[in-house]
């Protein structure tokens, strides 16, 4: 006689409405991060946290090596020439804050590797990224925009609501000449 195939239970599927963008990138980042040697992945995603401002404009964790001999591991860092002999002096103090991260001292030692300012890490965007400028607006959409939003009471909502008019309202016009 064949054996009837057990049943399975059906795909469990998410009832909890939203979920924040990072739970869904959670596992990917994880995966990515530990093919490269990073079991933290809070290393790389809060860089800046952890060593500070400062370093991360001018640093990247690039990947963490464990080898064969002794415990600890190796943090490969990326910085531009001329910021290598600063980051030198300071390798102790950011070993120091990547083993507050991992709880342990699972670096032993940071290997700083030097590079172009911009091209590096797999075509990623410069160390500092370039400073934000905002489109002129047409002062007729701002208007409109600001009428738009004029019944509402709360400062912070009005200019939110503002805000989003005024990026409504040249999307269409961008739209409308482009056609």
């Amino acid at each position: 006689m064949a054996r009837s195939p057990a049943k399975m239970p059906p795909p469990s599927r998410r009832m909890r409405g939203f979920e924040p963008a990072f739970g869904l990138m959670k596992d990917p980042v994880r995966a990515a991060g530990e093919s490269r040697g990073f079991a933290v992945a809070k290393l790389l995603t809060h860089w800046a946290e952890v060593v500070g401002e400062e370093l991360a404009r001018c640093t990247r964790p690039v990947k963490v090596g464990y080898g064969r001999e002794g415990f600890g591991g190796s943090l490969t860092l990326l910085t531009t020439g001329p910021m290598a002999p600063m980051i030198e002096m300071q390798k102790e103090m950011i070993r120091a804050k990547v083993n507050a991260i991992y709880g342990y001292n699972a670096i032993s030692r940071i290997l700083i590797t030097q590079t172009a300012p911009i091209g590096f890490a797999e075509g990623h965007a410069e160390f500092a990224p370039a400073p934000k400028t905002e489109p002129a607006v047409d002062p007729a959409i701002k208007a409109a925009a600001s009428q738009t939003a004029a019944p509402i009471h709360d400062p912070g909502l009005r200019a939110a609501l503002e805000t989003l008019a005024e990026n409504i309202l040249n999307r269409r016009k961008t739209t409308e000449g482009k056609q």
